[in-house]
């Protein structure tokens, strides 16, 4: 765990490069390392349940393509599995095998072409893996486990506890199993760079694998991957590490944290921030702050922007730049996370998936609200009106 050894010039540097990076408005360039985006807007990772395998098709060329010719800055692929079993469905992307890379390929050559950078979320569902896809079973909130009989597998996790109630127990990691999964998500990062990407971030939230093995509430190990802060959060500094040494230095790394348990006795925002600055010392860039989802039946007070003082925490305390989640929904809003530097950009998932155009309708609102000249960014070709 990081002492706080940075000296006065360091944080100070730091937090004039947070500054630096402030934006007038959403529609504000924003630089990480080599990559800049056209403006502040990203589409989050949204699993979209229409892979074979992990294999991409048309379907996602179309989805994220649209995005990209919509406006936004940032495009980033669903959660990917770093193998089979760590996939949330089978019907969910994967990044585990070479014969993955050739269709992404052809998306992320297409995101770039219409203006906006390509992003990829690798992930391993852990405890919640092997569960049918929620567009089949008619729920999106409910999940149900397959069974190894229909095609499902065993999920694995830091501690042999199910998810869910009565589920099927999932298989306690031995510190061998841990290496290997941690060796797959560095493969999957080098898979990522192959396929043209130029943003990354390592999936460590939403009680998935790394952020099981995190919170106090789904880790009750006793070596040393368990235990004390230190131990539990021994298993993202590992895989960050690991990944980050395959990971083009040029290019930016950003973590998915769950930034709150959002329950007494589990983990804390200020937890997420003594992490975040070990995370920023072993090269990421940016914190994705979304919260909780570690155990089925907890409830957290919902509403607009309710995540993004998470996001300003992590921002201002640890130093580094942050996206902000969560009930987004308006030009307005979005532009007030910006330019009071609650975050550095705003990812939006459900506005996205029912508007691709959101960013250039944004842009129209705010030209016309506050008088922003925010259409320039968007790509040439906007010709046309939509």
């Amino acid at each position: 765990m990081s002492n706080g050894a940075s000296t006065k010039e360091e944080a100070k540097e730091s937090s004039k490069e947070l500054q630096d990076n402030t934006a007038s408005n959403l529609f504000s360039p924003f630089t990480l390392r080599s990559v800049t985006l056209r403006n502040r807007i990203g589409v989050s990772p949204m699993c979209q349940y229409a892979s074979v395998d992990g294999f991409a098709n048309d379907w996602h060329l179309v989805h994220l393509g649209s995005r990209a010719i919509g406006g936004a800055g940032l495009v980033i692929l669903e959660a990917s599995g770093v193998e089979a079993r760590g996939r949330i469905s089978p019907d969910d992307l994967g990044l585990y095998k070479d014969e993955h890379i050739d269709m992404l390929k052809k998306i992320t050559g297409f995101i770039e072409q219409y203006g906006a950078v390509p992003g990829i979320q690798i992930a391993h569902a852990g405890r919640k893996a092997s569960t049918k896809n929620p567009w089949k079973v008619g729920n999106r909130h409910e999940k149900q486990e397959i069974t190894e009989a229909d095609g499902g597998w065993q999920p694995v996790a830091p501690s042999a506890v199910p998810f869910t109630p009565g589920a099927r127990a999932p298989h306690e990691l031995t510190t061998a199993e841990i290496k290997e999964i941690q060796l797959a998500f560095q493969s999957a990062a080098s898979r990522a760079v192959k396929a043209g990407f130029k943003w990354l971030e390592i999936h460590g939230a939403h009680g998935y694998l790394l952020n099981s093995f995190y919170s106090p509430l789904a880790n009750f190990r006793t070596d040393e991957y368990g235990g004390s802060f230190e131990n539990r959060t021994r298993m993202i500094i590992e895989t960050t590490k690991l990944v980050r040494q395959v990971w083009p230095e040029h290019l930016p790394l950003a973590v998915r944290l769950s930034a709150s348990d959002w329950v007494e006795g589990g983990w804390t925002v200020d937890d997420s921030v003594a992490l975040a600055k070990i995370l920023k010392e072993l090269g990421v860039d940016l914190i994705d702050c979304s919260s909780a989802y570690v155990r089925p039946g907890d409830r957290y007070s919902y509403g607009p922007g309710w995540q993004v003082p998470l996001a300003e925490k992590v921002r201002a305390e640890a130093k580094i730049a942050t996206a902000a989640v969560g009930m987004i929904t308006e030009a307005k809003q979005a532009n007030e996370i910006i330019s009071s530097g609650h975050a550095d950009i705003v990812l939006l998932a459900r506005e996205l998936m029912r508007d691709p155009y959101w960013p250039y309708h944004a842009a129209q609102a705010l030209e016309e609200e506050l008088g922003l000249k925010a259409k320039s960014v968007l790509p040439a070709n906007y010709s046309y009106a939509i």
